[in-house]
């Protein structure tokens, strides 16, 4: 079965047209969609001010250690930028999650 030229060209233009509708209706679903949503969003209500009588100072704490965390780490001539991408270049090559290695230290080496 062969097409004639003119027959294929309104057979693309309509195929065409029909993609083109369906996206420009896509589009339109999403922003009335997108309109719905911010209608329905609740308006934020100030939270109530409420004075309370002055505390007493607290005394200062050290701070806690993040979850996970394996003591101190001692840098020598070691930028802490580049500790960090040594860390995650280890963990990464072991396959481990960074918060279960201990890093002691970290020093520089000078190869010559």
């Amino acid at each position: 079965m062969k097409m004639k030229l003119s027959e294929a060209v309104i057979d693309a233009v309509m195929g065409y047209a029909i993609v083109f509708l369906g996206i420009a209706l896509l589009v339109i679903v999403v922003v009335l969609m997108g309109k719905l949503m911010a209608a329905k969003k609740p308006a934020v209500a100030a939270p109530a001010v409420n004075v309370a009588p002055a505390a007493a100072p607290v005394p200062e704490r050290e701070p806690e250690k993040a979850p996970g965390a394996a003591g101190e780490l001692k840098l020598y001539d070691t930028p802490e930028r580049d500790a960090a991408m040594i860390m995650a270049i280890v963990a990464d090559e072991l396959h481990t999650p960074i918060n279960e290695l201990r890093f002691i230290s970290i020093r520089e080496v000078n190869k010559k």
